[in-house]
């Protein structure tokens, strides 16, 4: 089966019916296919750089990596299912894999603190979009889909927090 005949389903036999205007679903559905590929891409990055970290750094990025990489990835299934429960298919957008893999074309002589870096920006990209997702989830009373990137925020702040405290050094 390929992805194109997966994303073909049609996601619901009947009327939805839950105080959410069909527009705003269709628009968060959207918004939460993005943060899911993003978040895919992030976390797959944390993985690549969590195999690959050397130096002084290694111990402790090596564990806040894979820290992030386990979050993350349950994260994916968390916003996958809420992209469902607002009577989307998941992704709503096709996705294409190459998009997971670091923006840098050659990691072999990256240094600890170029994937932290990475890692920062990629984490900041993340918190923006959510925001902009849960403010327009807050206008729309979606308290669930407002819930549920509340908590990824604050999972992405706090992981931006110990990534800086890293980046000092």
């Amino acid at each position: 089966m390929t992805v194109q005949a997966v994303l073909q389903v049609s996601p619901s036999a009947s009327p939805i019916n839950n105080g959410l205007d069909d527009t705003y679903r269709k628009d968060m559905a959207e918004a939460l296919s993005d943060i899911l590929g993003s978040t895919y891409k992030l976390t797959v990055v944390s993985h690549i750089y969590h195999w690959n970290v050397v130096g002084p750094l290694f111990k402790s990025l090596h564990e806040l990596t894979e820290d992030h990489y386990t979050d993350l990835f349950a994260a994916t299934d968390e916003i996958a299912e809420r992209i469902r429960a607002l009577d989307a298919v998941a992704p709503v957008k096709g996705v294409s894999f190459d998009s997971f893999t670091p923006d840098r074309d050659d990691i072999s002589d990256l240094k600890a603190q170029d994937m932290v870096e990475d890692l920062i920006a990629m984490h900041e990209d993340l918190v923006r979009t959510m925001r902009r997702a849960g403010k327009l989830a807050g206008v729309n009373d979606d308290l669930v889909t407002e819930d549920l990137l509340t908590a990824r925020l604050s999972f992405h702040e706090k992981a931006l927090w110990m990534l800086r405290a890293i980046d000092s050094e």
